[in-house]
């Protein structure tokens, strides 16, 4: 099941990973040096191919609307 997600959740889900990765977390992507070379080891690059990939492991709450007590 593929799920959707927001512009503003695809924006901070990449963001939060991108910091991570910045910051020295392992990269999750099997990738050659030369693939690594061709995003120019973006954070950013990096982290919205794991994104696309389907491979973060990052999850989205949304809250359910409550009902109305009439």
């Amino acid at each position: 099941m593929k799920e959707e997600f927001t512009k503003y959740e695809r924006a901070r889900i990449i963001g939060a990973r991108a910091l991570q990765i910045a910051m020295g977390a392992p990269i999750l992507l099997k990738m050659k040096k030369e693939d690594f070379e061709r995003m120019k080891y973006n954070p950013i690059n990096i982290a919205r191919k794991e994104f696309e990939e389907g491979i973060l492991p990052l999850s989205v709450k949304r809250p359910f609307p409550e009902k109305s007590k009439k």
